[in-house]
């Protein structure tokens, strides 16, 4: 039986039906939830000479978007009318960064979506989700966006 649901989002127009999804999978199976957002890792210098302290606005980036990433997700966790979901910001690129985070807490389900909006997202989601299908040991469930103007 499942027990181990992990959600990841990207706060983009799917996030929503994404926990919605993995929200009523949990309650089906009367597992814990997951729910987690990956932010991609500070680019590394040291190959080329620098350090971290050469690019300390990099660093104060990755602070204030794990910081505010942090903030969303237990919002989203508040309302997402489901007790003791547990929530992470995960650092890293995305598709490991995921499988990753499944290994640790013993993952029974992914769920995230097909993929995500705005310049980073609508590139890393799409990808992620087409991994996660690939080389997930663990099923991954991939929740489609609605096109509004159609529904």
């Amino acid at each position: 039986m499942m027990k181990e649901i992990i959600a990841a989002v990207d706060f983009s127009d799917v996030s929503e039906p994404v926990l919605d999804t993995a929200v009523n999978i949990t309650r089906a199976m009367g597992g814990q939830l997951h729910l987690v957002h990956v932010v991609e890792a500070e680019p590394t210098y040291a190959a080329y000479g620098f350090s971290p302290d050469d690019f300390p606005a990099m660093h104060e980036i990755q602070v204030e978007s794990t910081s505010r990433a942090a903030i969303k997700l237990s919002k989203m966790a508040e309302q997402a009318g489901l007790m003791g979901i547990q929530t992470k910001v995960i650092r890293g690129q995305p598709l490991h960064a995921l499988l990753d985070y499944a290994k640790q807490v013993g993952g029974d389900m992914l769920v995230l979506g097909s993929h995500g909006h705005g310049f980073l997202n609508s590139l890393l989601l799409g990808s992620v989700a087409e991994g996660c299908v690939r080389k997930a040991e663990l099923p991954a469930l991939i929740v489609p966006i609605r096109n509004k103007k159609t529904d």
